[in-house]
């Protein structure tokens, strides 16, 4: 069973500006529900606005509530925060707050939208408005639901906002394996950093997450996993640079899920990146990645609550 987090309003309208789109999240809806794969959709309450300043500068907040964004910032997230964008961003991350819940009552659980990774204290950045991987991690600590968050980033791109966000807690690790050469230009400092070479094929791509996962696993002892499962180290991605298959996607999806189930972790995985001409692929690519790591979550027994 695929249990997915979804909201009509990750559909936002698209803005007159910026060349994001947004038609893939329902079309990876469309996927999943075509697929025969027995699914259950769950619907997610916005995120309250202290959880998100509890993050996120409260200024920043507050022009993204107020859909009043500075123009270099609206340049630097790369359309303009409008109304409907306000509501998207308040449910995408509500999305994973409530992926992360139902992770830890059926060992995995999938929010369609989100894992925006780019964002920063003050500004979004690189199609991210909030950080919902650094805020979910930060409430499950919270709410003593988990002692030690590990966000496993596995999307092309460096995950340069969760890093400066995260940086410097003992409680939170974030592994990031990602093109060197990609965007951002600038790397943060994540927990631990890999950067992988143009081209790298499935082999490669494995031999580098099968050596570093199982490493941060022993050395940082998680009891919670989120996982940014961006589809854009695709060799067929527009803005990728690395060259895995949809098998090698289905592998490194796969094993992730097999990492945390083979220590009874929790892993609420965010849909990430994926660019294409044809958002129907795109859709595809992401369902298919969900669809693979619930089935390797099957028999999953959850521990008891974090004490």
């Amino acid at each position: 069973m695929l249990h997915v987090v979804h909201h009509a309003d990750y559909m936002a309208p698209r803005p007159d500006r910026g060349t994001f789109r947004f038609d893939k999240y329902y079309l990876v809806m469309e996927e999943l529900r075509a697929s025969g794969a027995p699914i259950t959709e769950h619907a997610p309450d916005p995120m309250p606005r202290a959880w998100l300043e509890a993050v996120h500068c409260p200024d920043y907040v507050d022009e993204v509530f107020r859909g009043e964004v500075p123009r270099d910032k609206e340049r630097r997230i790369g359309f303009p925060v409008t109304p409907a964008i306000r509501d998207r961003v308040r449910h995408t991350n509500g999305g994973t707050w409530l992926a992360a819940q139902l992770a830890m009552e059926h060992g995995y659980a999938a929010n369609s939208a989100a894992g925006s990774h780019h964002a920063l204290h003050d500004t979004g950045a690189g199609y991210c408005v909030f950080n919902d991987l650094a805020v979910t991690a930060n409430r499950l600590i919270a709410e003593r639901h988990a002692a030690r968050v590990l966000i496993v980033d596995c999307d092309v791109h460096q995950g340069d906002g969760t890093a400066s966000l995260t940086a410097g807690r003992e409680d939170i690790f974030t592994l990031s394996l990602h093109a060197e050469k990609n965007f951002p230009v600038r790397k943060a400092r994540s927990s631990r950093d890999v950067g992988l070479p143009d081209g790298l094929d499935d082999d490669g791509y494995m031999e580098v997450l099968t050596r570093h996962l199982p490493e941060v696993f022993a050395d940082f002892a998680p009891d919670f996993v989120l996982y940014q499962a961006g589809v854009d180290p695709h060799a067929e991605d527009k803005l990728g640079r690395l060259a895995l298959s949809d098998a090698g996607l289905a592998a490194r999806d796969r094993f992730v899920v097999a990492s945390c189930r083979g220590r009874r972790l929790p892993v609420a995985s965010a849909l990430g990146g994926g660019y294409g001409d044809d958002p129907r692929i795109v859709a595809a690519r992401h369902a298919a990645s969900m669809l693979a790591m619930a089935g390797e979550n099957a028999g999953f027994a959850p521990p008891g609550p974090t004490k």
